[in-house]
């Protein structure tokens, strides 16, 4: 009898895992939450990628966009998850990458019909880093070479006026 039970049992999370695949298959792409938006609206999700632009607070909240390398997704989530972020992608830095999990809003009512995630859990999964600036040779030599072009037409002005 106990076998039998246990059979079921695992019968059961496979079939489960098979109508709630946002508990199956782990972190979700944008373009599967997009395409699929009416299927997991309203839905317990997790969406991973890095942070990106800077975090815009409001009160006790804060929005993050979250880019996967397709496409980027806002979530919105309390400042005691969000202090955990400190690089945002940009230019001058690799933003840190994050896993969250909430409820996925096709049409947010409280945020005025936005695409998002009501974050409920976010997780560090790699740290961000600058990204250092340097300046290649050939630059170098061009600028130098511009200067000198530069101060020969300012030189031959100063005689031509004289």
């Amino acid at each position: 009898m106990r076998f039998f039970s246990i059979k079921w049992l695992l019968l059961l999370v496979c079939f489960t895992g098979l109508l709630c695949p946002s508990f199956a298959a782990g972190p979700l792409s944008s373009a599967e939450l997009i395409n699929r938006a009416n299927e997991y609206d309203g839905r317990m999700v997790t969406y991973k990628g890095e942070a990106i632009a800077e975090v815009m607070r409001r009160g006790d909240f804060a929005w993050v966009n979250l880019h996967d390398g397709d496409n980027a997704i806002g979530i919105w989530a309390p400042l005691a998850l969000i202090n955990e972020i400190v690089y945002t992608g940009s230019y001058k830095a690799r933003g840190d990458i994050i896993e969250v999990s909430g409820i996925f809003h096709r049409a947010c009512p409280e945020h005025v019909g936005d695409l998002d995630i009501h974050a409920s859990s976010l997780r560090k999964i790699e740290s961000g880093r600058l990204i250092p600036e340097a300046i290649k040779p050939i630059r170098l030599k061009q600028a130098l070479i511009l200067l000198g072009v530069l101060l020969l037409i300012w030189i031959s002005t100063l005689f031509s006026r004289k």
